[in-house]
């Protein structure tokens, strides 16, 4: 029996069963980057020095375990230019860290891996979706390498991991949530209710607030977040003198390197994506569908910039960066759901599925 044979009440069925499954991994993602940030603001990315996708499951299980990561471990900069001296116990801490991390990637493979090959087996999958479901898996696998990429680039010459790799890593691993959450969400059929505008705000929002996670994870690259604690002034101004904001060469770099430029661009960027989502949530109050998630989204990002602030203010203690990062996912969350809403679904299980367009309207 093909899919488009089947009951359209089974096949509802079947989509609410991948939805569910979808969703639940996109939670799992959720938990995998908040450990992700709390792995770096206790400075543990780097304890395990090697890249064991197998063999890596497993932590130390005895003494001479421990002692032989320890080991290693002191032979990179950062143990011998900002840990020198730190016990078997204090490394076991920022070894577990790690190993957390590492641990909830696997774990993300497996747990979406194993039933979409289920679903795969018991023909529950469309081609289009088959397809865009073999391409997020795709990704998960990328990010598992990008992961060591980043992480190999703390091991010589430096303290810590290269910023334009800790940006990639997290904006990718953001784009595979939002994959998720999207096409989970585009799973269920719903009329076209929004216009072209509001849809396109949306979108806008949505790529906006990938943008300043991008620009955020730069910003804690370079510990940017440690200087430049007044707001809304930054360095005696509003907006700084320019011979302190493009003083590297070629300029591309102050916008990579530069603590103040970057956060500076990253304080511009929340205040662009503030007022956009204010505008955005006026101009959806006449409709019904847009309203909830724009207006959602407005206070999610207010509050948002509110913990930015204080995180900024405070000279970013780890309670407060985490819980700003935490809070970006959240706004991510928001802006995909609201987004994916008033698109017109296309990933559907059945033509019986799929329902007649309505006009569009403000």
């Amino acid at each position: 029996m093909t899919l488009s044979q089947v009951p359209p009440a089974q096949q509802q069925r079947r989509m609410h069963a991948i939805r569910t499954w979808l969703l639940a991994v996109a939670g799992v993602v959720f938990i995998l980057v908040l450990v992700g940030g709390a792995t770096r603001l206790t400075e543990s990315g780097l304890s395990i020095v090697e890249w064991k996708p197998v063999l890596g499951t497993l932590p130390p299980l005895d003494q001479a375990a421990w002692e032989s990561e320890f080991e290693k471990y002191k032979q990179i900069p950062q143990y011998r230019e900002l840990n020198r001296g730190m016990s078997l116990e204090e490394f076991k801490t920022i070894y577990w860290w790690e190993w957390s991390h590492r641990f909830l990637g696997r774990l993300v493979g497996v747990v979406f891996l194993i039933p979409f090959l289920f679903f795969l087996w018991r023909g529950w999958v469309g081609p289009g979706l088959r397809w865009r479901l073999w391409f997020i898996f795709a990704l998960g696998g990328a990010q598992g390498a990008v992961g060591w990429w980043m992480v190999a680039s703390g091991l010589a010459g430096r303290v810590s991991v290269s910023q334009y790799r800790l940006a990639f890593h997290l904006t990718l691993a953001c784009v595979i949530f939002a994959a998720l959450l999207w096409t989970a969400q585009r799973l269920t059929p719903r009329p076209a209710n929004a216009s072209p505008a509001l849809r396109g705000g949306a979108l806008a929002l949505l790529i906006g607030v990938l943008v300043q996670i991008y620009l955020g994870a730069l910003v804690a690259g370079l510990d940017a977040g440690m200087v430049y604690n007044t707001w809304p002034q930054i360095d005696g101004g509003f907006i700084p003198d320019s011979t302190r904001l493009f003083f590297e060469v070629p300029l591309w770099r102050n916008f990579f390197e530069n603590p103040l430029t970057v956060q500076f661009v990253h304080r511009m960027m929340a205040y662009a994506l503030w007022i956009g989502a204010l505008l955005h949530a006026a101009q959806a109050a006449r409709n019904a569908v847009a309203r909830p998630g724009a207006v959602a989204l407005a206070l999610a990002t207010t509050g948002q910039a509110a913990i930015g602030i204080m995180t900024l203010l405070a000279q970013a203690p780890i309670s407060l960066a985490l819980a700003h990062q935490g809070m970006a996912v959240i706004v991510l969350t928001l802006a995909v759901i609201h987004a994916a809403r008033l698109a017109p679904p296309v990933v559907t299980a059945s033509p019986a599925l799929r329902p007649s367009p309505v006009g569009a309207h403000q």
